[in-house]
């Protein structure tokens, strides 16, 4: 519905509103679940308000929803969640050009008719990837659904493995989740099927936004000023406050310990993903044949495995070599390597590479996608070769396109919290870790501070996503 308005109409606030909409990806689904605990629960100061108004000395004395509990869990990661369905939704609105709505018009369709048979219809398949997408990031949580006291598959994981040291266990509810992935996934393709949608001729026409005034554009503004309000401005307005009382914590050793730690972490994931996602990339492009497609495919599966999941199987996979490589060390050079990956935090640096190169995948691959296909043509003729003309020509024009791909991965780096917890070495702290040890031992406001510097670096990459421009000649006829 958000998507809808800011797209169609013209409102008060609606400029900034467009973009406030997106904010809430900023907060990690564990950072949100804190703060609402906080906020809401019986010693918070919303319950505490509801006791002084009303005069209440008990809790059975007044009606208040449990917020550690499922529906709980529900709303606060959809809170944080929506920006997904919301952008994809946004920009397939944008997309459906003049001639589509003003047809449906000439043929009686307005107002709630014509976005409920004409706008929503067209936009299903961008609502589907976008829940899609927001189902995968929740079947990653670990945090958010330990302090609302929800047992999911992917908590499971991380209870067998840490809490009751069975690696076997875990691996077997990983196939369980993995199964629940692919479903998910076969879902999304079979939803979309063959459909296509494109415009006949040349350019779409972008209808003109319906100026609203009075109450209407009132009511529009305070509709769409409730998602973010509720999933952005009340979590760091509480993170600022906790702050703030605890400002000695910016002497604290341990904090700019994990911060320099998430720094290296995220710099590293995005270096990697970026040149092997522009090495796939550019290399289909050259030799357009099914290895190369196949690689960039398989590439960027990690994106759909949850975190502890693909932590799990690095931790089997890297262990091996470890131990393998410190045996014949020991043999030939009688040299022990230990656990030279496995026991550090190249281990978390490989998994976030492999979660996240879908990431830069996608940002790089759009990038090419403006770029016209004549150019390494003109500069074969003037003697380059393929690779020749891939350096000089292509990449300096993705230099932008390139530095927002490793954003994008070095901010979700900065957030990952599951495969984080399960692989660091002893004495290894981010600050998504950093955050989760202090509010398991219901320290949170120790820890406001380093949620804080997540949610500040996480706005960059949302303002950028916010801005992204829709696409003009849009293909919208189905096929």
């Amino acid at each position: 519905s958000c998507a809808w308005l800011v797209s169609r109409y013209s409102f008060a606030g609606r400029d900034a509103l467009h973009w406030m909409l997106v904010l809430p990806l900023a907060i990690p689904t564990y950072v949100a679940a804190y703060c609402y605990v906080e906020m809401l629960d019986y010693t918070g100061p919303v319950q505490s308000a509801i006791r002084g108004i009303g005069g209440f000395q008990s809790r059975n004395e007044y009606f208040f929803p449990e917020i550690r509990s499922l529906p709980g869990a529900i709303f606060i990661m959809s809170l944080v969640l929506y920006p997904y369905v919301y952008l994809t939704t946004r920009l397939m609105f944008s997309m459906q050009g003049a001639t589509v709505i003003e047809t449906a018009r000439v043929l009686g369709a307005n107002g709630m008719r014509l976005f409920l048979s004409v706008a929503v219809p067209l936009a299903r398949p961008a609502m589907i990837a976008g829940a899609i997408l927001a189902m995968m990031e929740a079947l990653n949580d670990i945090g958010a659904v330990e302090i609302l006291g929800v047992r999911t598959l992917t908590f499971s994981i991380f209870d067998t493995w840490l809490n009751r040291s069975s690696l076997a266990g875990a691996a077997q509810i990983a196939c369980i989740l993995l199964i629940l992935v692919a479903l998910l996934l076969v879902i999304e393709r079979r939803s979309r099927g063959t459909r296509q949608y494109h415009a006949k001729g040349g350019v779409t026409l972008q209808p003109q936004r319906i100026r609203l005034s009075g109450w209407k554009s009132l009511a529009a503004a305070v509709f769409c000023a409730l998602p973010p309000a509720a999933g952005f401005v009340a979590p760091v307005i509480l993170l600022c406050s906790y702050a703030g009382r605890r400002l000695e914590q910016i002497a604290d050793p341990a904090l700019w310990s994990a911060l320099a730690n998430s720094l290296a972490v995220s710099l590293s994931t995005a270096l990697i993903t970026v040149l092997i996602s522009l090495f796939l990339i550019s290399a289909h492009r050259m030799e357009k044949s099914r290895v190369t497609g196949i690689g960039s495919r398989v590439a960027a599966l990690g994106y759909a495995a949850p975190g502890s999941v693909l932590a799990l199987g690095a931790l089997y996979a890297f262990s091996g070599f470890d131990n393998s490589l410190d045996a014949l060390m020991r043999e030939y050079f009688s040299v022990s390597t230990g656990l030279l990956i496995s026991g550090s935090m190249a281990i978390i640096i490989l998994a976030c590479s492999i979660r996240f190169i879908a990431i830069a995948q996608g940002a790089i691959e759009s990038g090419y996608a403006r770029l016209s296909p004549h150019l390494p043509m003109a500069a074969r003729t003037l003697g380059r070769s393929r690779l020749g003309a891939a350096v000089a020509v292509e990449l300096p024009l993705l230099k932008s396109t390139l530095a927002t791909a490793g954003l994008l991965v070095f901010v979700d780096t900065m957030k990952e919290l599951s495969a984080t917890i399960l692989l660091r070495p002893f004495n290894f702290q981010t600050l998504a870790t950093f955050v989760y040890e202090r509010a398991s031992r219901a320290l949170f406001e120790d820890a406001a501070l380093a949620a804080l510097m997540i949610v500040v670096v996480g706005i960059v990459p949302v303002v950028l996503l916010s801005r992204t421009s829709p696409v003009t000649h849009a293909k919208i006829q189905r096929e």
